[in-house]
């Protein structure tokens, strides 16, 4: 599940990005475009409208746009993600990719893996410590510190993992591409691998410092508002009271998000800023395990994605 791209908002015209196999996605307004190297070396392009879930104007207000603009990333990430695999693949067929019904059920098998490891999981990991003597029941702050430790730990271990692997490694250099191609479009400097090496591989609007506000909010809503809820209402059977908590935490997840997304918006706009550098510092940290330096032809690639992206007509 890939989010990098949805926050760019201070460049002459605002663009966001995702690495993908062997390329990048980049989105400009309603537009998204990728570029792929295939294996003959050729660097190949396409434009397409942005996917989006957030057409009626009370969508777009703060604290509510968050988890349909999550919905929507996903969706068009999916689709640029599986575009890139037909194209590294030399596969030119146009039944080469998902159909509605793969997409769905590729989103909803994405949705469900991420949740059940970043949120039930933990939950029930938490309740073994409990078990263990080293923590306190649901309602006490031992037992969601425990929960939230246990998330990162998946997080970081999970990112550290895949990083070995080379083709992830491959991605995380076009990840990187992708930040600094981003870089260079903001500071409104000409496009081109040598002028793009000097900007940083890490940005304050990457979809990994996104990740990491909704583990954090996540940890602290928990904290407060499971035990108040369970004032109101607590099966008395353990299993029931533990379902019904882990029923709460996924339905709070919408709402994470929507708080989440505007953090991150908020410290991207004014990233200069000290309260925002020091709120951007774990993301960025982050960055250095979702991110490596790429080559001059893995720049390229991310400078064709943004031009298409940008000018799509003349693409």
């Amino acid at each position: 599940m890939n989010l990098r791209g949805l926050f760019a908002l201070a460049a002459p015209q605002s663009v966001g990005g995702q690495a993908v196999i062997e390329g990048v996605m980049m989105r400009s307004k309603d537009n998204l475009a990728i570029a792929i190297r295939k294996s003959s070396g050729e660097i190949v392009t396409e434009v397409r409208p942005w996917f989006t879930l957030i057409r009626h104007p009370w969508l777009k207000k703060p604290f509510l746009r968050g988890f349909p603009i999550l919905i929507e990333t996903m969706v068009n990430g999916i689709q640029a993600l599986n575009f890139s695999a037909v194209q590294a693949a030399d596969d030119d067929e146009e039944d080469g990719e998902l159909t509605t019904w793969h997409l769905v059920l590729t989103m909803v098998l994405a949705l469900g893996a991420a949740l059940g490891l970043f949120v039930v999981l933990p939950h029930f990991l938490s309740i073994g410590m409990e078990y263990l003597g080293m923590a306190g029941d649901v309602e006490s702050l031992s037992f969601h510190i425990w929960d939230g430790l246990i998330k990162m730990v998946i997080f970081v271990g999970y990112i550290l993992a895949i990083s070995f692997i080379p083709d992830i490694r491959r991605v995380f250099q076009y990840h990187g591409a992708e930040h600094k191609v981003i870089w260079t479009w903001e500071e409104g400097k000409q496009l081109s691998p040598q002028s793009s090496h000097f900007y940083s591989r890490l940005h304050p609007r990457c979809g990994t410092a996104f990740l990491l506000f909704v583990l954090v909010i996540s940890i602290m809503l928990y904290a407060i508002l499971v035990p108040f809820l369970l004032t109101f209402y607590s099966p008395e059977v353990f299993v029931l009271k533990h379902l019904y908590i882990v029923s709460m935490k996924l339905f709070l997840m919408a709402p994470v998000s929507c708080i989440a997304y505007e953090m991150i918006k908020f410290a991207g706009k004014y990233n200069k800023s000290f309260f925002c550098k020091v709120m951007c510092w774990p993301g960025l940290m982050m960055q250095i395990l979702t991110t490596k330096e790429p080559d001059d032809s893995q720049l390229e690639v991310a400078i064709a994605a943004l031009q298409c992206a940008v000018n799509a007509e003349e693409c």
